[in-house]
């Protein structure tokens, strides 16, 4: 009787050990489904903020263009100052990497030497195509270029330090320059950069004013202005690499 007893017993307690197994594995099974549509749902994110990102960088590269458009469409207006940003850009980026600027940041001072006359668009066209010397009050309208160029890219925030430079590149090494006063390395290197280029380009340019500058007489200039205007070592970097001016330029 005792032994009929303690194999009921057993009995019930393997069929109870049995369905509380069978609850457990239900329940793994069950936390299995749960953490294999947590992962599903963490990839479609994932995949989500993959493509918005691809979609956020797409429209900024769009505005950028648009930007360029209109900086080429002021330039375009004026047959001496058209294909300047270009120039500007292409040798700002030679003398970026010369000066050991790792290249992503070199492209993105290039990319400013691109943009750094938009802000001439907010320039009375009467101030900007004056054939002869601007007014007191005509160079303060003329010297907030800069900062409406900034201000027109600063919503690129992926061109964050470009508008940076875009804003400084009128600055000057001895601190004459516009629009803050900035002297030596106060001023940002790539604005420094964008300043030496864009002088170079402007000297070996036809303008309304004077015939372009051989080489060699624009070389000079940058000797005479390094450590005045113009960072020094800049533009020894400038007149190094524009000794032969048959290097190719990358396009930007």
């Amino acid at each position: 009787m005792a032994g009929q007893v303690g194999l009921a017993q057993a009995l019930s307690y393997a069929r109870d050990l049995k369905s509380l197994y069978e609850t457990s594995r239900a329940r793994e099974r069950e936390l299995e489904q749960i953490q294999e549509r947590l992962r599903a749902a963490y990839q479609q994110s994932l995949q989500y903020a993959i493509d918005l990102r691809k979609t956020y960088r797409r429209l900024q590269q769009a505005s950028f263009q648009s930007l360029l458009g209109l900086a080429n469409a002021l330039e375009a207006k004026d047959v001496y100052t058209r294909g300047h940003s270009e120039r500007v850009a292409a040798l700002a980026r030679r003398i970026a990497l010369a000066a050991g600027v790792p290249p992503p940041a070199a492209d993105v001072i290039a990319q400013a030497g691109l943009l750094h006359d938009l802000g001439k668009i907010g320039i009375p066209e009467g101030v900007l195509r004056k054939p002869g010397p601007l007014s007191h009050e005509e160079w303060v309208v003329m010297r907030r270029h800069p900062i409406v160029g900034a201000q027109i890219v600063a919503p690129l925030e992926f061109f964050a330090e470009g508008a940076i430079i875009v804003r400084h590149h009128h600055e000057r090494h001895d601190g004459s320059g516009y629009p803050d006063g900035l002297r030596g390395e106060l001023i940002p290197l790539g604005a420094r950069i964008v300043a030496v280029a864009d002088v170079y380009a402007a000297l070996t340019s036809d303008r309304a004013y004077r015939p372009r500058l051989a080489r060699a007489e624009a070389a000079r200039r940058l000797d005479a202005e390094a450590g005045q205007t113009l960072d020094p070592r800049l533009a020894a970097l400038c007149v190094d690499l524009t000794g032969d001016d048959a290097t190719p330029e990358r396009p930007v």
